[in-house]
């Protein structure tokens, strides 16, 4: 594989320059702006702060893949990303679940299978294959959203608006490579801005969930207990 090989992907690219995506390439100032802006609410929480850390490199990546828009680029956009979706599930299954360590990582892992088995059912879907592998995250997203929404119903709530969002957001990005005869500068734009405000989101729900857990059980000051 030939790393520094350019990628046109999208309408808004027109040849191989380093601005030749100037709107995809901004956008992705919305992850800065939401993972610093999320920063002092996550105080505390060891965990919420690693996924602003992420979420910040996720804008950095993207930017990175969107200017240089190489193969090694790529690989810069999409692995903070994947970062991010383990992240948050261990945080989930650690505090939503409350499940051991062990089990949590456990359940961390499953998302490779259970991703690579999703992913083929969605490429069979014209609409939905260019974002194939995306799409297994919404949909695992409402599954906890529906097993957790007796237990905790505030947190089950704020998951299905993140899926919610997330899938809007998987549609702007879907529809790119189709509109670009009409619409020149595409719709990806939409996916970065969309996306951080789905991730900020993500963040604010399992902030408010350790918080509201800690106030519970009387606890002054919130704290990550593993």
């Amino acid at each position: 594989m030939r790393w520094n090989e350019t990628i046109d992907a999208y309408c808004e690219r027109v040849g191989p320059g380093f601005w030749a995506e100037p709107v995809n390439a901004l956008t992705n100032v919305a992850f800065l702006i939401a993972a610093l802006w999320l920063w002092r609410a996550s105080r505390g929480l060891i965990l919420a702060q690693i996924l602003c850390i992420i979420l910040f490199v996720i804008g950095i990546g993207s930017f990175m893949f969107h200017t240089f828009a190489t193969r090694w680029a790529a690989l810069a956009d999409v692995l903070p990303i994947l970062l991010f979706i383990l992240t948050y599930l261990f945080a989930a299954n650690l505090h939503f679940w409350r499940w051991p360590p062990w089990a949590a990582i456990l359940g961390t892992l499953a998302f490779i299978p259970y991703a690579a088995a999703l992913t083929p059912l969605f490429m069979q879907v014209p609409f939905l294959r260019i974002s194939s592998f995306y799409w297994s995250v919404p949909v695992l997203i409402l599954a906890y959203a529906g097993f957790l929404r007796r237990r905790h119903p505030a947190t089950a709530q704020g998951l299905a608006i993140g899926a919610g969002i997330l899938s809007v957001s998987l549609v702007f990005r879907s529809v790119d490579g189709g509109l670009c005869s009409h619409l020149p500068l595409g719709t990806h734009f939409m996916w970065h801005l969309l996306n951080a405000v789905m991730l900020g989101w993500m963040i604010a729900v399992y902030t408010r969930h350790m918080h509201g857990s800690a106030q519970g059980a009387g606890v002054v000051a919130p704290a990550e207990t593993h």
